[in-house]
């Protein structure tokens, strides 16, 4: 899933010709749904859906120590999201270069928060993507996570006392607590 040999940004012009065989409306299908990936992935990490994250991938993905396929990303995820078991990802940026109907690169720009009561963390991150198009839906087929900096951040948010929103603004909110899929991982 993670690879460090290129870290170049996936630029291209503002507005290019569909690749040969795609027309505008294709091409715009394609970006649509590629970006939807990415809002996705985001969501499904907040949410601690393990399912929801592993579908967002290509079958035969490589996960780390070259395994490969949903159940070596299911682990690698579930390791990571019990590690800081509270995720905000704010994605933003979302450069996408079409090199035909069925692969594409890309570079996503986010703003993480992440941790849990006893630790606080903001991340400003560069998500590297390659995304591949089978049986007509769009994929990663690989993603990956570099940082322009994280910081320990001394205010701990989940360590506040309950907000009861709407009663006050100020404190530890319901989410992603009280999500299913947050609660089956976290238990």
């Amino acid at each position: 899933m993670t690879r460090e040999d290129d870290v170049t940004p996936h630029f291209g012009p503002a507005r290019s010709d569909p690749p040969s065989g795609m027309g505008d409306l294709e091409r715009l299908i394609a970006h649509d749904e590629i970006r939807q990936l990415a809002a996705r992935y985001a969501l499904a990490v907040s949410a601690g859906d393990l399912d929801a994250l592993v579908e967002l991938f290509v079958e035969d993905v490589v996960g780390q120590q070259g395994r490969t396929g949903p159940q070596a990303l299911r682990d690698l995820f579930a390791e990571h999201l019990r590690a800081t078991p509270i995720n905000i990802l704010l994605i933003a940026g979302h450069v996408i270069n079409l090199a035909d109907a069925d692969h594409a690169a890309g570079t996503v720009s986010c703003l993480a928060e992440l941790g849990g009561e006893g630790r606080w963390l903001r991340q400003a991150i560069a998500y590297e993507d390659r995304y591949e198009r089978r049986a007509g839906r769009w994929y990663f087929r690989d993603r990956r996570h570099h940082l322009y900096y994280g910081l320990d951040v001394a205010e701990r948010p989940f360590a506040q006392a309950e907000a009861r929103w709407p009663r006050n603004i100020v404190g530890r909110g319901t989410v992603p607590m009280r999500w299913a899929s947050w609660q089956r991982l976290n238990g």
